[in-house]
């Protein structure tokens, strides 16, 4: 059983930076990042498979960088560029799913396990 604690979450200006961190016990071949905003449904915006790809949405990609440290059982969000409506609850996530479903950013697929999340707020 996979357990993830976020953390590094806080409050920035617009075009500011944050790194999110999960630490996780167990292990998973697809981890992923998801956001929630107030009033909106939760979303993936990045996913991890094995250290070795990395697939982002489209609204973050060029901004947004996730990775892994294996070693450590940390997998990252390095948040760039940051904008308003990137503000929202950020979610580690594990998917014991091959590298298929992982690369179209978990779409359909039941979530594992959740971490509890983080808050990022971008101010104009």
């Amino acid at each position: 059983q996979v357990q993830l604690v976020e953390s590094g979450g806080g409050s920035v200006q617009a075009g500011g930076s944050l790194r999110l961190s999960c630490v996780y016990a167990g292990y998973t071949y697809c981890m992923a990042w998801f956001r929630q905003a107030p009033g909106k449904e939760r979303e993936a915006v990045a996913t991890d498979y094995a250290g070795l790809y990395a697939y982002y949405d489209e609204s973050v990609k060029g901004r947004f960088t996730i990775s892994r440290d294996n070693a450590k059982r940390t997998v990252f969000l390095q948040l760039d560029s940051l904008k308003p409506e990137d503000s929202a609850l950020y979610y580690c996530a594990a998917a014991n799913v091959d590298v298929v479903p992982c690369s179209t950013l978990l779409a359909g697929v039941k979530i594992d396990t959740w971490g509890q999340g983080t808050q990022v707020t971008v101010s104009s």
